[in-house]
């Protein structure tokens, strides 16, 4: 998919392999944005793996006059009450200097566009809660919170920990 956009200037391609670099790039900017760079410990190689090799997630890049300037990572997940996938949003970015320009709305556009073309039922992604500017984004774009369920995450020694369960 190469697409064109409403906004002049503004193209919307499929990641590459060549665009490894770019992708943590931005996904360490994003962190920077949200506090959380302290926890980034991806590198391109797992990146590389992750998405090219194993295919387990696939990103799309926002180009201004050529220029990357945001992306967005996504993955299916399943809806069981649905019976089908659904896309999983993990990241939407846009460089600050290029916010407000309608970037971020066509990623999300793309992002529909690539849900319906693969008949999912529905887009998800989670907010932080302090993010204000973009839950009234979210919300322009008729998106609707899900107040009633709470995330929950099992990680690091929890997670080697609930895997042995199965040996004792």
């Amino acid at each position: 998919m190469n697409l064109k956009t409403k906004i002049p200037n503004f193209e919307i391609r499929f990641a590459t392999e060549k665009d490894t670099k770019l992708i943590l790039k931005f996904i360490k900017e994003l962190a920077v944005y949200e506090n959380l760079l302290s926890e980034v410990v991806a590198t391109e190689e797992v990146l590389y793996n992750s998405l090219f090799v194993k295919k387990q997630a696939e990103v799309i890049i926002g180009e201004y006059n050529g220029e990357p300037v945001g992306f967005a990572l996504f993955f299916h997940n399943f809806s069981t009450f649905l019976g089908k996938a659904n896309l999983y949003l993990e990241d939407l970015y846009v460089q600050p200097q290029m916010r407000g320009l309608g970037l971020g709305k066509s990623l999300f556009s793309a992002l529909a566009r690539i849900a319906i073309e693969r008949n999912c039922g529905r887009l998800d992604w989670w907010c932080l809660d302090w993010n204000e500017p973009s839950i009234k984004f979210y919300k322009k774009m008729g998106a609707i919170p899900m107040d009633e369920w709470t995330v929950y995450r099992v990680e690091n020694e929890a997670l080697e920990k609930l895997s042995k369960e199965l040996d004792e």
